[in-house]
């Protein structure tokens, strides 16, 4: 098993344990759960609290794990399929920002 597989399944197994699916909880309440820690995340960096921010950017990544090992899928396999892929794209594609 590799670390981030690990990391994914400790991160849930953690939520788990602490009530986080207790209830029937879904996907996508966990991705709400993600986005609420950026935009706290925000909040910190627009207060000037780099440490708020850094912390709140590490929970993104909690969360993140913790979501990928709810839906147990291989996320290293899936991010080096995405990132190849993305070597393909066009500068700027889709004309975003």
């Amino acid at each position: 098993m590799s670390e981030i597989e690990e990391f994914c399944e400790e991160a849930h197994s953690v939520a788990r344990e602490h009530g986080w699916w207790d209830k029937n909880r879904d996907h996508k309440e966990a991705i709400l759960m993600i986005i609420t820690e950026l935009c706290e995340g925000v909040q910190k960096d627009r207060a000037g609290d780099n440490d708020g921010f850094e912390e709140e950017i590490v929970d993104v990544w909690i969360r993140l794990a913790d979501l990928t090992g709810y839906l147990n899928f291989d996320i290293e396999e899936g991010i080096r399929k995405k990132m190849e892929y993305n070597k393909t794209r066009p500068y700027r594609h889709n004309r975003k920002y």
